[in-house]
C-alpha cells in the first residue's frame, strides 16, 4: 500500500457499519480486530448468550475490574511493525488514550441514521444466530447504556466527540467504498480532512430520516423532503389527515388487495403517505414546487407516483426501492422523470 503501520481505530453507534469499513479495508490488506470479539469469546467462556445487554455489562465490568483501557491493552500486544491494522468497537477514551500511543493512529467515527441501524442490527442477530432484544425501544434503550457518565464503562458520545474524522455511511455499499479508499489515499498522503462532507443527495436523505420520525403509523414512519435550487420547500411525513386520530393512537386500518396474479398485499389506508403530506403542505401555502427534486426513503407508490408528475417534479431520489414499484416506475419513466433508487435493495416493513 506503501505506507507502514498505519493504524485506524473505528468508533461510532451500534450498526453504524463499523464492521464494514473494517471489511473493506481488509480487502487493502489490512488487519481486523475487534474489541468486541474479545468480549464475545469471554461471554462464550462463561456460558452465556451473546445478546448486545451481555457484551455491554461484560465490558463494563472488565473494565472496572483492569482498568478502562482493559480492552484496548490485550489488543495493543498483538499489533506488529510494519503492518496496517483496523481496530473496531472502540467505546472507551481510555482506549483511545492507549491505541494513539501508536504512531500513525486515526481514529475515525462512522456515522448513520438510527433507523438504518436498527434494521442492519435485526438484520445482523438473524445471521449470527444471537438471541437478542428486536423492538426499536429496547435497541434505543441499549443505545443509552453505551453512554455512561462513568469513566469505566462505556462512553461512546465521547469517543465519538474526539474522532478528528467522520464518515457519513447512509447509502449504498458502493458508496461507502469510494468513501473508506478516498480516506485510505488521504492518509497515505497526509492529507486527510476532519470531516468528510456530504453530498447534497446524502444531506437532504438523512433529513428525510429526521421528518420521517414525526411519522404516526409504525409500519414505516417515512419522511419526504421537496428541494428546489438546494433550498428545502416543503416537508412532509406518514400520518393521518389533520384532526383525524393517528395509528399509534387507534391501531391500524388494514386492507387487503388481490392482484392479478392472485397474489394478496395488506395495507394501511389510515394515514397519508410522506410525498402526499408535503405536496399538499406546499399547496396549502402556495408554494410551486414545479421544477424540484423530491426526497423520500422509498420508491414512492402508484398513487404518488401520479402526484408527482402533475405537480411538476422532476427529479426523485430515494434511499431504497418499494416491492410493489414497477408501475411507478413505468410512469416515471414515461413522463421523463429522473428516478434514482441509492440503496439497491427493497425496503421491507410489517405485514408487507
Amino acid at each position: 500500500m506503501g505506507i507502514n503501520e498505519m493504524i485506524i481505530g473505528i468508533t461510532g453507534s451500534y450498526a453504524s457499519g463499523k464492521d464494514t469499513v473494517a471489511s473493506i479495508l481488509q480487502e487493502k490488506g489490512f488487519i481486523h480486530y475487534s474489541l468486541s470479539d474479545i468480549l464475545r469469546e469471554e461471554l462464550k467462556k462463561k456460558r452465556k448468550e451473546i445478546t448486545r445487554e451481555n457484551m455491554i455489562s461484560l465490558g463494563n465490568e472488565l473494565r472496572e475490574k483492569y482498568g478502562a483501557s482493559a480492552l484496548a491493552d490485550k489488543i495493543i500486544k498483538k499489533l506488529e511493525g510494519n503492518k496496517n491494522y483496523v481496530i473496531t468497537s472502540v467505546r472507551n477514551p481510555k482506549e483511545i488514550e492507549i491505541l494513539s500511543t501508536k504512531e500513525n493512529f486515526h481514529l475515525v467515527n462512522i456515522i448513520s441514521p438510527v433507523r438504518t441501524r436498527y434494521k442492519r442490527f435485526l438484520n445482523r442477530i438473524k445471521e449470527r444466530g444471537e438471541k437478542d432484544a428486536e423492538s426499536f425501544r429496547e435497541f434505543m434503550r441499549n443505545e443509552k447504556l453505551e453512554n455512561s457518565k462513568d469513566e469505566t464503562k462505556q462512553q461512546l458520545n465521547v469517543c465519538e466527540k474526539l474522532a478528528k474524522i467522520k464518515l457519513i455511511n447512509n447509502s449504498s455499499l458502493e458508496k461507502l467504498k469510494e468513501k473508506v479508499n478516498r480516506l485510505v489515499g488521504d492518509l497515505e498522503k497526509k492529507e486527510v480532512k476532519d470531516y468528510i462532507r456530504p453530498s447534497w443527495d446524502e444531506y437532504f436523505l438523512k433529513l428525510c430520516d429526521v421528518v420521517g420520525t414525526r411519522g404516526t403509523c409504525d409500519r414505516g414512519r417515512a419522511g419526504c423532503v421537496i428541494v428546489k435550487n438546494k433550498r428545502i420547500v416543503a416537508t412532509g411525513y406518514v400520518g393521518s389527515p389533520v384532526g383525524i386520530e393517528h395509528c399509534d393512537e387507534v391501531g391500524h386500518q388494514m386492507k387487503s388487495t388481490i392482484h392479478e396474479d392472485g397474489s394478496v398485499s395488506k395495507h394501511c389506508v389510515r394515514t397519508a403517505h410522506a410525498e402526499q403530506n408535503a405536496i399538499c403542505l406546499a399547496a396549502r401555502y402556495g408554494i410551486s414546487i414545479e421544477g424540484s427534486t423530491l426526497y423520500c426513503k422509498m420508491t414512492p407508490c402508484y398513487v404518488c407516483a401520479k402526484m408527482i408528475i402533475n405537480v411538476g417534479i422532476n427529479r426523485v431520489v430515494c434511499l431504497r426501492d418499494y416491492h410493489a414499484s414497477e408501475d411507478s416506475k413505468k410512469i416515471f419513466k414515461e413522463a421523463g422523470i429522473k428516478l434514482e433508487i441509492i440503496e439497491k435493495t427493497t425496503e421491507q416493513y410489517k405485514n408487507q
